[in-house]
């Protein structure tokens, strides 16, 4: 038995000291990251940042004022889009297509969105929008963010919604409740904080996604409010000045990231002060 015992706290400290090796790897890669991105974005940070265009190569004067609200508005609308199909997509798969054949196509064809590269998101979009439309514009930029945003609601809801006891819906239906009033007023009530962290989460994810508007939305060097238009984004507009070799384009590239990343930091933040509430209620 002592043997037994022995070997067994080894392996124990074995699998503990490996454990926190690979915590330990992934936390210098993150602090790293994050202190290269204070270092060099909060330098660029200014009143000219949110107020001025993105300028031509060579010029000192200019900011991201186009590009930020570019952003904005693309991402806004693409969770207006993507959101109550998610939701309703979630409360179908929990609440009415658990068992069925509609209700376990759905849930693959969810994983399969979920789990497929952004740029192929992008492509699809291109070739059916961008494509027959025959020139850029936000709105496909739209289109492509809320098939991410989609999948992701979707999963977050339905989970949501299943953790919710039986005993909730049972006592609901024994009051004469009908099924939409139950799911309505009960399960997607006692749900909603975990629901609205998913779309908290999906916001995240799409806030920094540059492959799928490179092919829908493009960039556009001057402000713009036309959907039907080109429109610059941060993302595409950080991909294109960090690649360039003009040291003012790179200040506002990293400018940009610093913006990106506390955006979604925060967001991600709010997600789980969300969540945790919710889970001690």
């Amino acid at each position: 038995m002592s043997n037994l015992y022995a070997i067994r706290r080894f392996q124990n400290r074995l699998a503990l000291t490996i454990s926190m090796a690979a915590m330990l790897f992934g936390l210098f890669w993150l602090v790293w990251i994050l202190w290269t991105t204070i270092d060099l974005g909060l330098s660029g940070i200014s009143l000219q940042l949110f107020t001025s265009m993105t300028p031509p190569p060579g010029s000192t004067e200019g900011g991201l004022a186009n590009a930020i609200a570019g952003s904005l508005m693309i991402v806004s609308l693409a969770v207006l889009v993507g959101t109550p199909i998610g939701i309703f997509a979630g409360i179908y798969l929990a609440e009415f297509g658990r068992h069925n054949w509609l209700g376990k196509t759905t849930r693959f064809v969810n994983d399969l969105l979920l789990s497929a590269p952004s740029i192929i998101i992008g492509l699809f979009v291109y070739e059916a929008y961008v494509a027959h439309m025959g020139n850029f514009s936000a709105m496909a930029g739209v289109f492509a963010l809320s098939l991410i945003v989609i999948p992701v609601v979707i999963r977050t809801t339905e989970n949501m919604l299943i953790l919710v006891p039986n005993a909730m819906r049972e006592a609901a239906f024994a009051l004469g409740a009908p099924k939409w009033a139950v799911v309505g007023r009960v399960t997607l009530r006692a749900s909603l904080a975990g629901v609205m962290t998913g779309v908290l989460l999906a916001i995240a994810r799409i806030s920094g996604e540059t492959a799928p508007l490179l092919f829908t939305s493009l960039s556009n060097q001057f402000w713009n409010a036309n959907l039907n238009e080109p429109m610059a984004t941060l993302p595409v507009v950080i991909f294109k000045f960090a690649m360039s070799p003009y040291e003012d384009w790179q200040a506002l590239a990293w400018a940009g990231v610093f913006l990106i990343t506390l955006g979604v930091l925060s967001l991600n933040i709010l997600a789980r002060v969300l969540f945790r509430a919710k889970h001690k209620q």
